[in-house]
């Protein structure tokens, strides 16, 4: 039986019909990608599935006892409380025990009666009932995860960036049997993106998730549903099942559309002859004929043209960086970097969220100045800089022709023709309609496409681009892909997408901390690979440097303790002993009906430490006990 199933599904957006009569279904343990343009839906299908919008016909349904948790692609919203606070409002067993031992002794401690009391040790019981002591050191534990260190910091004092995350480990740490995710690796890093994937595989969880990382869609998804042309079409595979699949579609869709228009040119002849000769023509060959016309000329999937302007001409001098410092109070982000940049070369920068990577972007296009060190950029070079905050909100109110125009009338194009602003944006998928549309009307991918069309108006021969994958359709991902790979002149990338730096990038400039940076010649699977065999050398190392047990015959060796363990093993017994003993102490002061508040919440205090203690200790005993067997 589906958790989840939607049926004849339509929604209509201003005068734009997003999807039309679409239906599907999601089962338990289902683990699905919806891949759409940007602009033609995916985000408000999510939001009518989860009752943020409504649908113009259809019905959506969820399995009576099923629980959905929801991760949306902005979460910007300043709510108030604290981080803690905002993950606590999940729905789920773990969090109604928490809340409810905290009102138990907020009450008791204002009032301490008998029936309070009674109130209060239940919420105990529940508490150890749901293994809810530990749950602070598990949501600790998640935004730690994803570089959240103060979960009691004020919601307001995050970053659009931390609330993604924040939002996110709170659906992971749900109880929910569908996980709906838009767009979930925006803001993570790689070894981010990595660790979730893994978490997501893993899951016992139905997913049904909007993402344009590709490597993460393969690895997470066994099913995909698309929108095209305003309806949905299903692949039970993975995404290169898909491509292959879809590209199998589109043939056939192709070749019937030109049988179609054969027979609708036949029968166009049979209507305009001989009209004096009839008195009437056939009402059901006439109908006919309107439904040939209405399959001939339905809309076909068009592959949007290709990213293509002229570079400026490039000089011999390109990019020369000297002995560059740079750092704030807390961190150091470059010390004594150089490197000169050839011509046309492509190279990507990679390293975990904080590092310096977008700063030195900065440092290049002079947004900032260095401390020590000299950047001397080439006189014919023009930079074409694509930074993470995109357009300013400055662009409110304003057309999307109108923004464009603003940079030039006139785009100069590769094969040298001047086209107009509004020629340029409709080569480039904004349609007429959509260029007098408000720049805060145009979807997330949209807004992130106008800005990069901005930035090569330029008609820049550097590129810089600090993350251009985010918000992008996976469509416009190819189209990018294909652009830079034919581009003649330099191009370097700050991307945490696996797939787009493989097939781009030359070579890698690693941030290692501390102001290190290695140039690793490479695609990033290369540098994964290169870390994965460094790090088996470094365990042959530590077991090569262990002579005197490897000498012992292999059982003996796992069964014998040191000198130093054989003390701690014997610590351990005692200190269980005496800890299962004031656990037993505190189970009998809770059982008391004299206990005051301030003694309750001394104890309940200790009672959680002292699980922590326990469980600890004992891991650590039966670690040490395997050596004994």
């Amino acid at each position: 039986m589906n958790l989840l199933s939607v049926e004849n599904l339509s929604k209509t957006y201003g005068e734009k019909l997003l999807f039309d009569q679409i239906s599907f279904g999601i089962e338990k343990g289902q683990k699905t990608a919806l891949i759409a343009k940007n602009g033609t839906g995916k985000t408000t299908l999510l939001n009518i599935l989860v009752g943020r919008e409504i649908p113009d016909e259809g019905s959506v349904t969820f399995r009576k006892d099923a629980q959905m948790a929801y991760l949306p692609q902005d979460n910007d919203n300043c709510y108030g409380g604290t981080v803690l606070d905002n993950i606590l409002d999940a729905q789920t067993p773990f969090v109604t025990a928490i809340r409810h031992y905290e009102y138990c002794l907020g009450a008791y401690q204002a009032q301490a009666d008998e029936a309070l009391r009674l109130k209060l040790e239940q919420s105990m019981e529940e508490m150890e009932l749901q293994h809810a002591w530990n749950y602070e050191s598990d949501v600790r534990e998640m935004l730690h995860r994803f570089g959240i260190r103060d979960m009691f910091a004020p919601w307001g004092s995050l970053s659009g960036g931390e609330r993604k995350k924040a939002a996110l480990a709170k659906v992971l740490l749900s109880d929910a049997d569908l996980w709906i995710l838009d767009e979930p690796t925006n803001h993570l890093d790689i070894r981010m993106i990595e660790w979730l994937e893994d978490f997501l595989a893993d899951a016992n969880k139905s997913l049904l998730l909007v993402t344009h990382d590709r490597f993460f869609l393969d690895k997470v998804c066994d099913d995909i549903l698309e929108i095209d042309q305003t309806h949905l079409y299903k692949y039970k595979g993975k995404y290169g099942y898909f491509l292959d699949k879809k590209a199998e579609r589109l043939a056939t869709q192709a070749a019937e559309q030109e049988r179609y228009r054969n027979l609708y040119r036949q029968e166009l002849v049979w209507m305009r002859a001989s009209v004096q000769a009839r008195g009437t023509k056939a009402k059901a060959r006439k109908d006919h004929f309107e439904e040939l016309k209405e399959k001939a000329f339905a809309p076909v999937h068009n592959e949007e043209a290709g990213f293509s302007v002229q570079a400026e001409r490039v000089g011999k001098k390109i990019l020369e960086i000297s002995n560059l410092d740079f750092s704030y109070p807390d961190k150091v982000i470059l010390k004594d970097f150089s490197y000169i940049f050839k011509r046309n070369e492509r190279c990507g920068v990679v390293g975990p969220n904080g590092c310096g990577k977008s700063t030195f972007l900065k440092l290049i296009v002079g947004e900032l100045q260095a401390q020590a060190g000299k950047i001397d950029v080439g006189e014919t070079i023009v930079f074409g800089y694509y930074s993470q905050t995109g357009l300013s909100t400055a662009y409110h109110g304003k057309r999307v022709i109108d923004i464009v125009k603003e940079q030039g009338e006139m785009v100069r194009m590769a094969d040298g023709h001047l086209w107009s602003a509004s020629h340029f944006l409709n080569h480039f998928g904004f349609t007429y309609e959509i260029q007098y549309t408000y720049y805060e009307d145009l979807s997330g991918g949209q807004k992130r496409k106008l800005y990069l069309l901005l930035v090569l108006m330029k008609n820049p021969n550097f590129l810089i681009l600090d993350e251009p994958t985010n918000d992008f359709d996976i469509d416009t991902m190819n189209l990018l892909e294909d652009f830079l790979l034919h581009f003649q002149g330099c191009v370097l990338v700050v991307s945490h997408d696996r797939w787009f730096m493989d097939k781009l990038m030359e070579h890698l400039f690693v941030f290692q901390g501390e102001g290190k940076i290695k140039d690793f010649y490479g695609s990033y699977s290369d540098w994964h690979q290169y870390q994965q065999q460094l790090a088996k050398g470094r365990q042959q190392k530590a077991r090569e440097e262990k002579p005197v047990q490897a000498k012992l015959p292999r059982m003996e060796a796992k069964k014998r303790l040191t000198y130093k363990e054989e003390k701690e093993f014997a610590a351990l017994n005692e200190d269980l002993a005496a800890l299962e003993e004031e656990k037993k102490e505190l189970d009998a002061l809770f059982a008391n009906p004299d206990g005051d508040a301030e003694q309750l919440k001394v104890a309940a205090e200790r009672y959680r430490q002292l699980q922590l203690e326990l469980d600890e200790k004992t891991m650590r005993w039966f670690e040490l006990s395997e050596k004994t067997l």
